[in-house]
């Protein structure tokens, strides 16, 4: 395939429409979105703010934005020649010719259309704020593999995906239901978001030589694959380590702002499960070998964020809740 072509790599399977929209969705990935709005009701409900209809929304806003941007990736990625016979991911249908260039691109825009009507609610409710990080994470949506400069290409990808699926959308899926801003709701931002940034590691390791050929330069590709490992198991560690310091900060004399509850430290449980992963990334595989990696990541997220929500949602029902720690039975 020349760069760009949009000519097939090879003869199209025969694959049902519906098929391929899933593959171009990539449903596996959108734990990526439900994790850090779960967290982020879950705080409202531990601080007694809760509120279904926004938190819903930010759900579904959330979900179409992600969804329009793995649409959007797939035709980019394709017209920029990273998506070659040699990539080893899943399969991407525009690439592959199950589906054309016009019909996902089409398929983006009304996905990004439907996630800005879902914010029209939420700007009503919480006014300003959300305008700006609606037609932010709209903008980098597509920014991410389109425009100019390319955030993925330019080894800024990791700053999305910390910043969007997770800072943000902890922080955003909080502020309007509580309609202010939390140091909480930062902070856990970051622990989940750093697991997205795991996972994008994985598929940055996986990927590195087709993408260092396609010029895309990832922060693995600037930095190398060793650096690359290390920085996987540093984002995995990360997502354990703050939620542990604010549950035991939750226990001092003169509690901080962003302390929580002691049953916030539940999410150890989701540890075991980051083991394997880590080990296999750390051992040097590469290539194939780290497709189960994804798998075991995607689970790892989505158990951490569980039991991160069960945490919360225990502290409040037990008393601990805006009552302060140690809970009151």
């Amino acid at each position: 395939m020349r760069h760009g072509d949009p000519t097939p790599v090879s003869p199209p399977p025969r694959v049902s429409s519906s098929r391929a929209w899933l593959l171009a969705i990539r449903p596996r990935t959108l734990s990526a979105s439900v994790a850090p709005v779960a967290v982020g009701a879950a705080l409202a409900v531990y601080l007694g703010v809760f509120h279904a209809m926004s938190a819903m929304a930010a759900l579904v806003g959330a979900l179409f934005i992600q969804v329009g941007t793995n649409l959007a990736n797939d035709v980019l990625d394709f017209k920029k020649g990273a998506d070659t016979p040699d990539r080893l991911g899943p399969t991407r249908v525009v690439a592959a010719g199950l589906l054309s260039a016009r019909a996902v691109t089409w398929g983006a825009a009304l996905a990004f259309a439907a996630a800005t009507l879902v914010g029209l609610y939420l700007v009503a409710r919480a006014g300003w704020p959300i305008l700006v990080i609606g037609l932010a994470s709209l903008a980098c949506g597509y920014l991410y593999t389109g425009g100019p400069h390319p955030l993925a290409y330019r080894g800024l990808g990791d700053v999305f995906v910390m910043l969007f699926f997770g800072v943000v959308a902890v922080s955003g899926t909080y502020y309007v239901q509580a309609l202010a801003w939390s140091v909480r709701a930062a902070l856990l931002g970051v622990a989940v978001g750093s697991l997205s940034v795991a996972i994008l590691t994985v598929n940055n390791l996986r990927d590195v030589d087709t993408d260092r050929a396609a010029g895309k330069r990832t922060l693995v590709v600037r930095l190398g694959a060793e650096w690359g490992r290390g920085y996987y198991a540093a984002s995995v560690a990360l997502a354990f380590v703050l939620p542990v310091l604010m549950g035991l900060a939750g226990g001092l004399s003169r509690r901080p702002g962003w302390g929580l509850g002691p049953a916030v430290m539940l999410v150890l449980g989701a540890l075991p499960l980051a083991t394997g992963p880590i080990a296999q990334v750390r051992s040097g595989a590469s290539g194939r070998a780290l497709l189960p990696v994804l798998g075991m990541t995607a689970r790892l997220q989505l158990w951490h964020a569980l039991l991160l929500c069960l945490g919360l949602l225990l502290d409040r029902w037990l008393g601990g809740g805006m009552l302060g720690w140690p809970p009151v039975l």
